[in-house]
């Protein structure tokens, strides 16, 4: 799991059947020599695994399927910038939001826009249909920066978000233009949400055996089946 919150930018490239980070300015709190083999990294959004450690950087094996499903390939073959951050601590502050790696597609930079005190950043979903885990003051990791939508349009298709200097300084966000494909993954917590909704209305079965002929999880529930309430 990750938390969104960038730790330091690389520069990433081919290397065989997986790609090499680079660091482009390793900071003090967190260098190469910290990694660990089978370590996981969040590289602009996509969990990779650490398979090598390298001087300035490590090296990772990627999949076919995690290179056409990011925007990785691409910017692996011009040696593009990313967003780098380490895996979540138990013990670490959520700073951001929960991320888990995984992206869910792609969008499109429609507007980069300078505004007083922020930048603003709009895109809009490739599949339209992930708009649903989009509404106002949501959280979205785009190339694995935790942000907040500002607003939004076309059921959640289209939104936007006010980018502060910190963050915009700090991360790859600041060489965004308009018609740049990013990679996004929607609020964890939509998700599951969503799950459960689909499973409740799908009636007793889809809760499993403990919950058969019972949907509603409820204090008697709970005792008839040996939990205190």
């Amino acid at each position: 799991m990750f938390t969104g919150l960038v730790r330091a930018t690389g520069l990433i490239e081919r290397a065989g059947g997986g790609v090499r980070l680079r660091w482009q300015a390793a900071p003090e709190h967190w260098h190469p020599g910290q990694l660990e083999l089978g370590e996981s990294v969040a590289v602009d959004g996509v969990c990779l695994t650490v398979a090598e450690r390298l001087s300035d950087g490590f090296r990772a094996d990627v999949s076919e399927e995690t290179l056409a499903r990011s925007t990785l390939a691409g910017k692996a073959d011009r040696r593009g910038a990313v967003n780098l951050e380490p895996a979540l601590r138990l013990a670490d502050r959520l700073g951001g939001h929960l991320v888990s790696g995984h992206v869910d597609g792609l969008g499109r930079v429609r507007a980069v826009d300078a505004r007083p005190g922020s930048w603003h950043l709009a895109i809009r979903w490739q599949d339209p249909t992930y708009g649903r885990y989009v509404c106002d003051k949501a959280s979205v990791a785009v190339d694995g920066v935790s942000l907040t939508v500002a607003g939004s349009a076309d059921g959640g298709a289209h939104f936007w978000i006010a980018v502060i200097p910190h963050t915009w300084s700090g991360t790859t966000l600041q060489g965004l233009r308009p018609g740049d494909t990013v990679n996004l993954e929607a609020d964890l917590l939509a998700k599951y949400a969503e799950s459960l909704l689909q499973a409740r209305l799908a009636g007793p079965a889809a809760y499993g055996p403990m919950a058969e002929g019972r949907p509603d999880l409820d204090r008697a529930w709970l005792a008839e089946h040996g939990w205190a309430t």
